[in-house]
């Protein structure tokens, strides 16, 4: 008998399951998940300009945004235009499948005025109905 109890010792022992170790590597995981989430998803660094009392932009569906970087770099939504004259039929061609033709002009502040003067008149040439300036509020 003394057989027959050593065996069910062994079983009662190694029926009992160690969830410390796994609850330990899901916290990890959690963690980690945490951490790199909000650096997957990277904009465009641009210095918008601060204006009091800015208006906040509210839209059913995601909006189009034409970006100038700091650099002059021109973007529409996140891809990269060579210059003003390939931003016409970009436009035209993105405009054509959306009902909708109000576009977001998101200039960094250090851009000098002339130039964002010219991809707005770039814009109105492809034919953007409503153009609206990306701005925000002041930190205080």
């Amino acid at each position: 008998m003394e057989v027959g109890q050593r065996e069910s010792r062994r079983r009662s022992a190694l029926a009992q399951i160690n969830v410390t170790p796994f609850v330990d590597v899901m916290l990890v995981l959690l963690i980690i998940f945490m951490v790199t989430a909000p650096m997957m998803e990277k904009g465009v660094d641009v210095a918008l300009p601060e204006i009091e009392n800015a208006p906040n932009l509210a839209a059913a569906k995601e909006p189009l945004i034409v970006t100038v970087t700091r650099k002059g770099t021109l973007l529409v939504g996140k891809n990269q235009v060579a210059d003003t004259d390939k931003l016409i039929p970009v436009l035209q061609q993105v405009l054509s499948s959306k009902e909708d033709k109000t576009v977001y002009l998101e200039a960094d502040k250090k851009v000098p005025y002339g130039r964002v003067v010219q991809v707005m008149a770039a814009m109105k040439k492809a034919g953007v109905a409503k153009l609206g300036m990306v701005a925000q509020e002041p930190v205080r």
